[in-house]
């Protein structure tokens, strides 16, 4: 689990199929094999690193639902380690499983980002919303958009102030609207729920 409080901006390294090299901002001696790590909010597992790098696999579910598949080599990107049980959840509940890829329509300050419409129904104003990673509030909602405004300190510690018309970003939306959702689908009149009892 994350927090959307990204950790520092590194960059892609190489990639050679499905194996993606990241330098890291940081220490990655201090890492251990098979740890996550949210890569512009996407979860993946370290499974190499050395003195200025780690290397993560990403399979194609991941590559088709998220932007990894679109960077080439020295794109930034935001990183973030698992939250600690005694960390402050400065953030909000982040699991690292991008739920779509959102289109920029307006750069920061005032970040507008275009989805399918079928999403607007897990986006509220002053609700929460991850973008690539990044936990942010919700200042306005369109059909099929979000508006989210970024103080300057985000936006120069994230990609998300170097974002142009045009990019692509990971978009993960709250947890907890989308069990709002299932549970009120399963009290819908006429839903036949599954009796799992002997």
């Amino acid at each position: 689990m994350f927090t959307g409080l990204v950790e520092g901006l590194g960059s892609l390294k190489s990639r050679d199929e499905d194996r993606f090299t990241f330098s890291w901002p940081g220490n990655p001696s201090l890492f251990e094999m098979g740890e996550s790590i949210a890569v512009n909010g996407c979860c993946l597992t370290v499974v190499a690193f050395e003195s200025e790098s780690w290397t993560a696999n990403v399979i194609p579910e991941t590559l088709a639902r998220t932007n990894l598949g679109y960077l080439a080599p020295g794109d930034l990107v935001n990183f973030e380690r698992p939250v600690k049980l005694s960390d402050r959840l400065g953030g909000h509940i982040v699991q690292g499983h991008v739920d779509t890829v959102g289109i920029v329509r307006q750069p920061a300050p005032d970040l507008i980002v275009g989805f399918d419409p079928k999403y607007a129904k897990y986006v509220v104003e002053k609700g929460s919303i991850a973008i690539d990673g990044v936990s942010l509030t919700v200042v306005a909602v369109g059909p099929d958009s979000a508006t989210v405004s970024l103080i300057p300190h985000t936006a120069s510690v994230t990609t998300l102030g170097v974002r142009v018309v045009g990019d692509r970003v990971n978009l993960e939306f709250d947890i907890v609207a989308k069990y709002v959702e299932r549970m009120h689908t399963l009290e819908m009149p006429g839903h036949a729920e599954t009796d799992f009892t002997d």
